[in-house]
């Protein structure tokens, strides 16, 4: 449904984006993750035709977009990050007004509006103003106004910024719907869990480049280990009461990748947590090392993200 190829955009010696390509199907939620800066704005600006690239192209269903009249934008909806709202006017006041950017009038722009506020939940709330609402109402209206022309492609840019939980539940099962009747979504966050709950893929961008694109499971692919086992211990001596774990020996241990000791756990990465675990906690009793609590940890898409993109923090 949507391809991206290549996409370039410089401003001055800043390259805000260098080389991005990526592709959704109908019916595909993509999530676009990246560290301020990273350019995930500028590729979304570009792909909603708000920014002329430099080079490279979007098509939508092999028909490549080309200038601001062309008629194929209109299969494109655009959730900006900054609310585009009139807070002095009403919810059906601003629904209209985005109708008629649509050209909908009449009965077409009625039946829109009332869909669009059906589905967001602010149906009961059509003629209050906006300077009224909620922050999450406003995030909820402002995804309203994007579907009125019913678009194919649904660009999100960080739709749930400074709303509160409800709000984003809402949000996440109105995002489930427009998926299940076929639309295509391309969603930028900061929030892992966002990812993880509702993209099928994810494509991490860092210094406008695309730095991994692959499904959950894919990415934890990416890291040296994805499974890890947590035993916390009551005393690190051995059974010949001299002080310290063994860690070279244990790390030499059949599918057992890495190991290492941190106030007081035991943190061992493993191949596979059903063949290691007995084994591992077999090699502890027999060396006198008792323990009170065995827990299993998974590697997650925070993991994946900042050993992709570091861990320090940056603002460009």
């Amino acid at each position: 449904m949507l391809e991206v190829d290549a996409l370039k955009k410089s401003y001055g010696a800043l390259v805000a984006v260098n080389g991005v390509s990526l592709h959704a199907a109908a019916g595909e939620t993509i999530g676009l993750l990246g560290p301020n800066g990273a350019g995930k704005t500028t590729t979304v600006s570009m792909i909603a035709g708000l920014v002329r690239p430099d080079s490279g192209s979007v098509r939508i269903e092999g028909r490549t977009l080309a200038g601001d009249t062309d008629p194929n934008k209109r299969r494109i909806g655009l959730v900006p990050q900054d609310l585009a709202l009139f807070d002095e006017l009403t919810a059906q006041a601003n629904l209209e007004l985005f109708a008629a950017l649509y050209d909908l009038d009449g009965a077409a722009a009625k039946r829109a509006i009332g869909e669009a506020l059906e589905l967001v939940g602010l149906a009961d709330r059509t003629n209050d103003r906006v300077k009224n609402y909620s922050g999450g109402m406003k995030r909820r209206l402002n995804l309203a106004a994007a579907l009125l022309h019913d678009p194919q492609i649904l660009l999100l840019d960080e739709p749930t910024v400074g709303v509160d939980p409800q709000s984003r539940n809402a949000i996440f099962d109105n995002l489930e719907v427009l998926k299940q009747r076929g639309k295509t979504l391309v969603y930028t966050t900061h929030y892992m869990e966002e990812a993880e709950r509702l993209c099928d893929r994810v494509i991490i961008i860092d210094h406008g480049k695309v730095v991994a694109d692959d499904t959950l499971q894919g990415l934890y692919r990416l890291l040296p280990v994805t499974n890890l086992l947590a035993v916390e211990l009551d005393d690190t001596r051995d059974g010949d009461g001299n002080d310290g774990l063994r860690l070279n020996e244990l790390q030499a241990l059949p599918g057992v990748r890495s190991a290492k000791l941190e106030a007081g756990t035991l943190r061992v990465g493993v191949e596979d947590l059903a063949t290691e675990t007995p084994r591992i906690l077999q090699w502890l009793v027999e060396r006198g090392h008792l323990y009170h609590h065995v827990a299993s940890e998974r590697a997650d898409l925070e993991t994946v993200f900042l050993t992709l993109t570091g861990r320090s923090l940056r603002d460009a």
